[in-house]
This record gives structure tokens, sequence and C-alpha cells, in this order.
């Protein structure tokens, strides 16, 4: 018994050791000062854009490759660059209440990536959970992703429909008889990080 009890033992440690996390991965941290989220809002009536400050984050590389990372955004930031300064702060005071996204209570939202598939050698599609207002939903995008060694650039533009994140303000979906008043559910985003080297 004992004599088969050992070899047991080496397959399963072999196994265990098959699936664990590639020694060759490293986490290369985003030049936050560099990098960038843009967001765009529409109505019938025309859109807004903005921006929202990245305060920390990483990507993951094994060999070269992309495989993972993660970032987290400082909701309290956004602003609206597209109107004049006036304009500006009042949509943004809107926009940073109960109504919208509720800063003061939700100060921060992050993204951590799930999974990474490989399209070629910079393009890559990835699934990942998005957390905002306390709410995380699983999102999915392309992103292309450049680099070698301890240095990168990577750039994603996705679309999240804010409802799914308890945003529900003047959306056409959830309120009926809004006419032109209607905020559209769709958020676009665009990504954009650079490594701090």
């Amino acid at each position: 018994m004992k004599n088969l009890f050992i070899p047991v033992l080496l397959v399963a440690a072999f196994l265990i050791s098959s699936f664990t996390i590639s020694p060759h991965t490293n986490d290369v941290k985003v030049n936050t000062k560099n990098s960038k989220l843009i967001w765009t809002g529409s109505k019938p009536t025309g859109s807004h854009t903005g921006t929202i400050d990245i305060v920390s984050g990483f990507l993951t590389f094994d060999h070269g490759n992309f495989v993972g990372g993660t970032f987290s955004i400082d909701m309290q930031s956004l602003a609206t660059n597209d109107m004049s300064e006036e304009s500006n702060k009042k949509l943004d005071r809107h926009l940073k209440n109960e109504d919208f996204f509720d800063v003061e209570k939700f100060s921060d939202a992050n993204l951590k990536i799930t999974k990474v598939f490989k399209i070629d050698d910079r393009n890559y599609s990835v699934l990942a959970d998005l957390t905002m207002k306390g709410i995380t939903n699983p999102i999915s995008f392309e992103a292309e992703v450049t680099g070698s060694g301890n240095s990168f650039v990577a750039a994603a533009k996705f679309t999240i429909d804010r409802t799914k994140w308890g945003v529900e303000y003047k959306s056409g979906n959830i309120f009926k008889n809004l006419g032109d008043k209607i905020i559209y559910d769709d958020i676009e985003l665009d990504v954009f990080l650079i490594s701090n080297k």
C-alpha cells in the first residue's frame, strides 16, 4: 500500500505544478500621469465627452504576451471638456450626484481582466469584470497591446450599458414617454494605458 501511495503523491504534485501561474509572468505598472480614459455619453440632441483619472493599475505579461491586469479610476475626477467652463462644471455636478454615479458614496471604479485570448502579435480579445457603484458586471472588448520587457502601450475602445450599474436617470428603457429628453444607455469608453518605463 505504501509503495502505491508514493507514486500517487508524485503524480498529484506534478499535476498541481503544471497548472500554477507561469514563473515568467510579470506585472508592469501603469503610468497614471500619461494614461487616460475618455468617456462619451449621448442623447437625441447631441453628445458630451470628458475624462476620468486612472489612479493605479498594472498589466500582466507572460513571455511578452499580454495575459491580464487591472486598473482603478477615480470617479470624483470625472470631468466634461466639450463646453464652456461654467457649463462643464454644471454637468459635472449632475453626473457626480445620485442621479448618475453618486461619487461621494462610490468614489472609485475598477476593471479586472479575467481572461485574455491572443488574436495576433498585438491584438487581443479580453474578458473583464467592471465594478462601478458597487456593482460588478462582465464585459468584453478587443485591445491592442504592444511592448517588451517592462514597457507597454495599450489601447481599447468599448461600450457599456450604464443601466447595468444602476445608472438609470432618463433611460428610455426604464422610463417611458421621455421624448427627446432621454439619455442613451450606452457610454463609450476609450482607454489608453502606458507603462512607467
